[in-house]
């Protein structure tokens, strides 16, 4: 790709950017401006993309960045938090759910990546819903390899812990003494 190259592609990208923005945002106007700001800084600063970088990766990173930059300028205007709005997450096309329970599994799952801390929940929206590689999902946090993958399997335990656990039930480990039979170490 070339900085030419960039006008004629964004039409391509804009569902994958506005599904990304909907998910860091919360909020179906949020995002639709989230994404337009990204598209225009991309357009006015395509000369600072590096060739060999994907553009879908370079615009993610252009996308956190002015998230981050709108959440700052919030903060200083005292501006509320944002929530999930069920209307906006069910808009969301999920290919792969064609039953009930899938569509249900896909909320439960959706709601434990939402619970999770902020960084953790931006590398497992890159990774595992976007699809993007360890390195690429560094470039566009603009973090170490080794941090996205330590939040990514912090991320993994903390939502696998809320399915084996629920209702907030002591694990084997928790519980005083070992279970009939097992050891300490078994219980860990």
């Amino acid at each position: 790709m070339t900085g030419q190259d960039l006008p004629s592609m964004l039409p391509g990208l804009l569902p994958r950017l506005w599904a990304f923005a909907l998910r860091i945002t919360g909020d179906r106007h949020d995002a639709e401006d989230l994404v337009q700001r990204a598209c225009l800084h991309a357009l006015e600063r395509v000369h600072q993309w590096q060739p060999g970088t994907s553009a879908l990766s370079w615009m993610y990173s252009i996308v956190h960045t002015t998230w981050i930059n709108e959440i700052r300028a919030r903060r200083v205007r005292s501006r509320g938090a944002l929530t999930w709005d069920d209307a906006d997450v069910e808009a969301i096309p999920d290919l792969q759910a064609s039953t009930p329970e899938d569509l249900a599994s896909y909320h439960q799952v959706f709601g434990a990546v939402d619970r999770l801390p902020e960084a953790q929940r931006l590398v497992v929206l890159l990774v595992a819903v976007e699809g993007l590689s360890y390195q690429e999902a560094a470039l566009v946090l603009d973090v170490p390899i080794g941090t996205v993958m330590s939040r990514l399997s912090r991320a993994r335990r903390t939502v696998g812990d809320q399915f084996r656990n629920p209702e907030g039930q002591p694990r084997r480990a928790d519980r005083v003494g070992p279970a009939s039979g097992a050891s300490e170490e078994d219980a860990r």
